[in-house]
């Protein structure tokens, strides 16, 4: 009996020791999962697509961070699995995009805690250890400060004397409320020589810019958090596939954009004159440069209306409620115009830019009418018709794949006296009275003065559109707005996905 129980004991170590890694990574699976968990209390897990753009620039960066911490002998480890082969498990935590990342704490499969820092490596390693050790950090030595200096990108330092302080006790409530940053605390004399600091504060170090910050003013939570949310980032930030989730991920709605060639002449000259402007709005406006020659970046471009031999240019979008775009009246970049830009969209004064191609010619020639911003309204909320309108993206998969379908439609309907089948390029063309959110997006504007809109939310075939016509709406239909479909900040990265016709997401629509 004591043989078996031996031998039983063998083999159930052995399958545990049987999870595979790529890398340091732990590739896991249905049948490993609880496994892992219990062989690693802290594991953050990704949930990846092969074909997926995004996974695929992660993936170094993933592997690094596994390794580096395995190497300093770590007990957090990372895992993943591929959402495309597991699918019971990505529908038990919510998978609906690539990549989506969560962190198990304890051993607990219950609830996991989605990952919301940067995509590089030192960030993933940050982030998890600022999860699992304690909010502040204490340093007693010279040594200790200068290596969490080295090794982070942003670090924040609070010299206080008194570590039971009020001030002590509002710095540790912020440094709980931030993921991705280190904060430590000292009260070593020699520390404070080493620094030049000579009564308690708070520094942010960083490796780029002025180098450090000192805070100033009365310390509470709230505005240490406002001060570290205005110099973590660069005055300027280039937009990468790294960068992205930075970017769209903080507290900061309001960004200002630079399209411009890193080969131009001129280059560092206006990328002076952006930085320079970029002063005056700390903490109030994002200021991004995107290399306008790179071809992962067109799409950013055409979904600005912009193509690159138009570059340089300037353009303002605002991810609050609604995503909002903003042109400069002057194309001049100099930091006096740019200045005068921002200043005029931080007290109200811009007009939103809406864009809009030219009407074609033949733009009511064929079954399917064809309708840009410059059309829109006439055709739209024409009080005697029923206007069926499929707003679309050209490099959107389901858009293509509802195509020949919408085509029937408009043949179906090409007699009608009181009905029009449309469609609409939302990359190229915007307008006031409706946002598109995802594609395809399909509303319907109903006969008479009230300007109804009403989407519809049944089966993307023939019969389905028709019932959905022939009853006035009704069947299929819901009126807009009663689903939640606002974009959120961090899915506007996914604009320079693959576009190949896969999204990133698993559901029926591909999201902006």
């Amino acid at each position: 009996m004591l043989k078996f129980l031996l031998l039983c004991s063998l083999a159930a170590a052995g399958s545990r020791a049987e999870i595979a890694e790529e890398e340091d990574v732990l590739v896991l699976k249905k049948s490993n999962f609880d496994e892992a968990l219990q062989a690693h209390p802290n594991i953050l897990v990704e949930f990846y697509a092969p074909w997926c753009g995004h996974c695929k620039a992660l993936a170094p960066e993933y592997a690094k961070a596994a390794g580096m911490l395995k190497a300093e002998g770590s007990e957090i480890r990372l895992g993943k699995v591929d959402a495309t082969e597991e699918t019971e498990l990505a529908q038990e935590y919510g998978v609906r995009g690539y990549p989506t990342i969560k962190f198990f704490k304890g051993g607990e499969k219950e609830s996991p805690k989605e990952y919301s820092a940067g995509r590089q490596a030192d960030d993933i390693v940050g982030w998890l250890k600022k999860r699992t050790g304690p909010a502040v950090a204490t340093l007693n030595e010279v040594t200790e400060a200068e290596s969490l200096i080295a090794d982070n990108e942003v670090a924040v330092i609070g010299f206080f004397k008194d570590a039971s302080s009020e001030d002590a006790k509002a710095y540790e409530k912020a440094a709980e409320a931030i993921d991705d940053i280190p904060f430590a605390m000292t009260s070593n004399d020699a520390v404070y020589s080493k620094f030049e600091v000579s009564k308690d504060s708070v520094v942010l170090f960083k490796k780029f810019d002025e180098g450090r910050n000192t805070f100033d003013g009365e310390l509470t939570k709230e505005k240490l958090l406002a001060f570290v949310k205005a110099n973590q980032l660069p005055l300027v930030i280039e937009f990468t596939e790294q960068t992205a989730p930075k970017i769209f991920g903080g507290d900061i709605k309001s960004h200002i954009l630079m399209f411009l060639p890193k080969v131009a002449s001129d280059f560092q000259d206006k990328m002076d004159q952006f930085k320079k402007a970029a002063e005056g709005f700390k903490g109030q406006i994002l200021f991004i440069f995107i290399d306008s020659d790179v071809d992962d970046n067109q799409r950013i471009l055409e979904f600005f209306g912009l193509k690159k031999e138009e570059c340089p240019a300037i353009r303002l979008i605002t991810l609050e409620d609604e995503m909002t775009k903003y042109k400069p009246e002057s194309d001049a970049i100099t930091a006096e115009s740019i200045t005068k830009f921002c200043t005029l969209f931080t007290e109200g004064k811009l007009k939103p830019h809406l864009m809009s191609q030219d009407v074609p010619e033949d733009w009511d020639k064929t079954p399917v009418k064809v309708l840009v911003g410059k059309n829109f309204e006439e055709v739209a909320f024409d009080s005697s018709k029923n206007v069926f309108v499929e707003f679309y993206a050209p490099w959107c998969g389901h858009c293509k794949q509802l195509a020949p379908i919408w085509d029937k439609l408009g043949e179906k309907y090409k007699d009608s006296a009181d009905t029009i089948v449309a469609k609409m390029d939302s990359t190229a063309n915007e307008i006031e009275a409706v946002k598109v959110h995802s594609f395809p997006t399909l509303k319907f504007f109903p006969a008479g003065d009230e300007r109804k809109v009403i989407d519809y939310n049944g089966e993307r075939t023939l019969e389905g559109f028709t019932k959905f016509l022939e009853s006035g709406g009704k069947e299929g239909g819901a009126p807009a707005g009663d689903e939640d479909d606002e974009l959120d900040a961090e899915d506007l990265d996914d604009i320079e996905e693959d576009s190949d016709g896969e999204d990133d997401g698993v559901d029926d629509h591909d999201e902006l």
